[in-house]
């Protein structure tokens, strides 16, 4: 049976392989493992493996695992990529160092705010919604632009670049628009960092210039 290890080991060499086939450099595009709903004891696993970035949808679950993370003096940089309430803004500020789904003025502010307080500088990337689609967050194209400056002006938040989610599609090909799309706009405001691409597309993203793919399935398993 394979083990977190195994799946560890041939994501990054598949990625590696996605790299060479695009022309980037090799290791130019960060794995995060995506450990929504799986165990403290996956992500030890999948850190002992040789992944550095922790991606968790919800603070709460993430709070918890981070504790069990560093009681077992592990370390990891951590990644929120989920929808963040306003009411959550101060315990994501605590124990994240990256919140890619930024996606309104008010979260920039509130995350500003408490940021500052808490004597930190947090890395943001911008969320946004490409496919228009309900069920999914990030701002739209004509909002990109606010939330973009208010990043910027932040006194306690490093605005590095952008994040989306595109549609699913049975074909991962059909998902190139959208990357190619957030590099676009990411090149507009002069952003270099671009989390885009999952398990079933992160080969498309590397080629559309992902700098951050982040992965789940192919690493843990079915939710």
């Amino acid at each position: 049976m394979e083990t977190v290890a195994d799946r560890v080991r041939a994501v990054l060499g598949d990625l590696r392989e996605a790299e060479r086939r695009a022309g980037r450099s090799e290791g130019s595009v960060t794995l995060c493992a995506v450990t929504k709903t799986f165990p403290a004891s996956d992500v030890l696993a999948a850190l002992a493996a040789g992944v550095t970035d922790i991606g968790e949808n919800r603070v709460q679950e993430a709070v918890e695992k981070h504790e069990a993370v560093a009681a077992a003096g592990a370390r990891a940089r951590w990644h929120l990529i989920g929808h963040l309430q306003s009411n959550k803004a101060r315990r994501a500020a605590e124990h994240f160092d990256v919140v890619e789904s930024v996606d309104r003025v008010e979260i920039v502010e509130r995350l500003d705010r408490t940021a500052t307080e808490l004597g930190r500088t947090l890395e943001v990337l911008v969320q946004i919604d490409l496919g228009g689609e309900p069920t999914k967050s990030g701002a739209r194209e004509e909002e990109a632009d606010a939330v973009v400056s208010a990043a910027r002006a932040a006194e306690s938040l490093r605005l590095t670049g952008l994040m989306t989610v595109p549609p699913y599609f049975d074909d991962p090909e059909d998902a190139r628009p959208y990357f190619r799309r957030l590099r676009e706009l990411a090149d507009g405001y002069g952003l270099s960092t671009l989390s885009m691409g999952m398990s079933h597309d992160y080969a498309i993203a590397v080629e559309e210039g992902a700098t951050i793919v982040r992965i789940g399935t192919a690493i843990f398993g079915r939710r």
